[in-house]
């Protein structure tokens, strides 16, 4: 993960509950349920994002690159519900998410910046959470490794949106605006109720 350490100096402005780890042991299947959802919104976002702009070659790799992974975790935890005699859940709007997207601003090179940095926000929050998961999991548990494992891709995914940022924007900018939707993000998630959910 080159660079990637440098890459996550913007921090998230409020931690996880720790209750929401134990309410996710507690409720195991309906939050894997929700994460192979947001395994696959993921990848559809990394994807609209190569519709939106595809003349952005260095922005068409990247999405390319991060859509694969984030399918493969998707069939990865689909496999796992299957296993458990568990399936998917159907579509369903991430409150989380649509809050976050109300902080959009109108305009081409705006929007283009904040879905950047948005995008990097949830993957950031998807680094945390993971790794709460895999902190809350038996050290027997095979899936504790797993889920070290996916909170450091969350961490590069995170680094990777950063980086598309910069090639596209000012360092002072980025700053001012990743400031601002880091709060608002706070804000959300401590608004939002303690649930067995991914977000």
């Amino acid at each position: 993960m080159e660079d990637i350490a440098g890459l996550l100096e913007f921090k998230l402005k409020s931690k996880t509950s720790p209750l929401w780890p134990q309410k996710v042991i507690a409720n195991f299947d309906v939050f894997l349920k929700d994460h192979a959802a947001a395994e696959k919104k993921a990848m559809s976002t990394a994807l609209s994002f190569i519709a939106k702009y595809p003349d952005q070659p260095e922005l068409v790799k990247t999405m390319f690159s991060i859509a694969k992974e984030e399918l493969e975790h998707f069939e990865q935890i689909t496999e796992l519900l299957h296993k458990r005699n568990q399936g998917l859940k159907s579509d369903e709007k991430d409150p989380y998410i649509q809050e976050l997207l109300k902080e959009l601003r109108h305009g081409v090179r705006d929007r283009f910046l904040d879905r950047l940095l948005l995008a990097a926000i949830v993957e950031n929050r998807g680094c945390e959470r993971f790794g709460l998961v895999a902190g809350a999991l038996s050290e027997d548990d095979q899936l504790k490794a797993y889920y070290e494992h996916l909170s450091r891709e969350e961490a590069k995914h995170y680094g990777q949106y950063i980086k598309l940022a910069r090639l596209y924007f000012e360092k002072n900018e980025i700053e001012k605006r990743l400031m601002e939707l880091l709060e608002a993000e706070a804000r959300i998630v401590n608004a939002l109720p303690i649930t067995p959910m991914l977000h």
